[in-house]
């Protein structure tokens, strides 16, 4: 069983900076591939970048590539999404979910795949 926590959101002007954690509980968290989505108001939550069990292989959604950068540290048992150059579409709640990798380096942006999600954060880019 894996119990994610997120952190680090809040209100930002257009092309600010923050970066979001998830920390997570239980010894085996190394073990898992872990994803961060986002769901605005009045939409679905859509997937918004992935990093494998060993922080070797990232994986981002196009919308977000070159400005947010997934990251782990192991050793603390928490994932961090940095978002750089933040514009008024990024404004959602983000969540963090993870799924037992395996060992292996599977990516998938598929939200069925993921067996334990976060509560959420809230993120709010002013124009």
């Amino acid at each position: 069983q894996v119990q994610l926590v997120e952190s680090g959101g809040g209100l930002v002007q257009a092309g600010g900076s923050l970066r979001l954690s998830c920390e997570a509980s239980g010894r085996t968290f190394s073990s898992y591939a872990v994803g961060w989505f986002r769901q605005a108001p009045g939409k679905e939550r859509v997937f918004v970048a992935h990093i494998s069990w060993s922080g070797g292989r990232t994986y981002y959604t196009d919308s977000v590539k070159g400005r947010f950068t997934i990251s782990r540290i192991n050793a603390k048992n928490t994932v961090y999404l940095q978002m750089n150059s933040l514009k008024p579409e990024d404004t959602a709640v983000y969540y963090c979910a993870a799924y037992p990798a395996g060992g292996g380096s599977y990516i998938t942006s598929r939200i069925s795949e993921y067996s334990y999600w976060g509560q959420g954060t809230q993120v709010t880019v002013s124009s």
